[in-house]
């Protein structure tokens, strides 16, 4: 009973951290590809420019209370930091059904998080910020020397082939269609994967990727939207989320 209690304490602090977490994500992800400051600058209302209290700024509770809208004027508040929020917090679920509580845990919720507001920011902007990219690249390799150091050079390796084969796939892809196909955001994205996953786990987030994105543009297909050769699609939500379902599943 007692190691199930110790358990159950250790999930309570990354699942309630994560509506905290993910209303600076969606920070990030409003201020990143627009090149504002993430650090300064208070919160405000996008349409009448109120500075939100410490009321109106709880994750999660300050929105439906507000009923989705600005105290001071009224008018509607964009449901994506809701949403994000809602993300962030099924994310820390996810980590801790498939990571024992402690430390490692921490780890692998900062690894889904990082996930979440890339593949959201490339989903809204066609954008993947080299400012958490390589960061998230990095961590990984650091993760590797300090918790799993015999795994060092693998992860490494799986980070230079990841890049190398996007980017190879982007530069055929131009020769042959004569534009551009995939961005080197992509195959820096699934280098950061490659260091966090090593060699064997990566072509199966890469594949996981690609499915979920066929499954996208069908889907849109079925719903009347016009897909061809030459429909823009953002690869880096279903890339960043082939790498959290490789990495939760090799965990």
């Amino acid at each position: 009973m007692r190691a199930m209690v110790e358990l159950i304490n250790g999930w309570i602090a990354p699942v309630a951290a994560g509506p905290i977490i993910g209303s600076f994500l969606g920070v990030l992800v409003r201020r990143l590809p627009e090149g504002r400051g993430v650090a300064t600058g208070r919160s405000a209302c996008e349409a009448c420019g109120h500075a939100l209290g410490p009321a109106e700024l709880v994750p999660v509770l300050s929105y439906l209370a507000q009923r989705g809208r600005c105290r001071a004027c009224g008018a509607k508040i964009a449901p994506m930091h809701l949403y994000i929020e809602l993300a962030a917090t099924a994310v820390a679920i996810s980590a801790a059904l498939g990571v024992p509580a402690g430390p490692f845990l921490w780890v692998s919720c900062g690894l889904g998080w990082a996930l979440l507001t890339l593949g959201w920011i490339d989903a809204g902007s066609f954008l993947l910020p080299d400012v958490i990219t390589l960061p998230l690249l990095l961590a990984g390799l650091a993760e590797a020397f300090f918790l799993e150091p015999e795994r060092l050079t693998d992860r490494a390796l799986a980070a230079a082939l990841a890049y190398t084969a996007l980017w190879a796939l982007a530069l055929a892809y131009r020769w042959l269609r004569g534009r551009d196909g995939l961005g080197l955001g992509d195959a820096k994205l699934l280098a950061a994967g490659g260091a966090w996953l090593g060699t064997a786990p990566l072509p199966y987030a890469m594949l996981a990727g690609a499915l979920l994105g066929l499954g996208w543009a069908g889907g849109m297909r079925l719903r009347g939207v016009a897909v061809s050769a030459t429909t823009r699609l953002p690869f880096g939500p279903f890339l960043a989320a082939g790498i959290w379902l490789a990495w939760l599943l090799a965990g």
